[in-house]
């Protein structure tokens, strides 16, 4: 039976990063040592050359693409989008200390959102949305490898979701330009949801 890869790859780093600010929906582009970093994964190999790109809509991620798969054109998925901060957008942790939601946000409960943002819960079943329709797609059009440039929090969601080994979210935080290549058994999709973490991405991290 025929197997799917697909992998997914974290956009390159932006100066909200490097702060360690919280940044979701704000499009903010690479920051220059974002760019370098990239171009120097690059050059040294190892990554994936997939029929098609999906990517979420902000331009660190569009930036991210150019740099690695530069003769791809990028699909846009809306549902690939980062988790929306709401008033915790562009904040540090230590700015947010004294916030009455905060700490409960923190402690991971599923409904618990920060204002005009949205809960753990709803950034799942979004992401979980996107991410199916994209294995619906290739399923149907026999596409067997393909790539999905989106955010460190996604990257992280959906393989705490869907992945074996079943790890916990904060195991599949990854760094910029890097990430984790599944594999889909169309049978095993069918039947539970689930993908086989199979490797690192670049393949030399291995």
């Amino acid at each position: 039976m025929k197997t799917y890869k697909i992998h997914f790859i974290r956009n390159g780093m932006t100066a909200a990063n490097v702060d360690g600010r919280y940044i979701g929906h704000t499009d903010e582009p690479l920051s220059e040592q974002g760019k370098k970093e990239l171009f120097e994964l690059s050059k040294k190999g190892g990554y994936p050359d997939p029929q098609a790109v999906f990517v979420s809509p902000l331009a660190r991620c569009a930036e991210t693409t150019a740099i690695l798969f530069p003769e791809k054109k990028p699909i846009i998925i809306n549902d690939l989008i980062e988790y929306n901060f709401g008033e915790f957008e562009g904040k540090t942790a230590a700015e947010l200390h004294n916030h009455p939601l905060f700490s409960a946000w923190l402690a991971g409960k599923a409904d618990v959102a920060p204002p005009f943002g949205e809960s753990a819960a709803d950034f799942s079943k979004r992401i979980m949305r996107g991410f199916s329709g994209i294995v619906t797609g290739v399923l149907k059009t026999g596409i067997t490898e393909t790539a999905i440039v989106t955010h460190g929090g996604v990257i992280a969601a959906l393989l705490a979701n869907y992945g074996l080994p079943e790890l916990p979210l904060h195991e599949w935080f990854t760094s910029g330009g890097c990430g984790y290549t599944v594999s889909i058994m169309p049978s095993v999709w069918t039947k539970a949801e689930k993908v086989e973490i199979t490797g690192p991405i670049p393949e030399r991290n291995r």
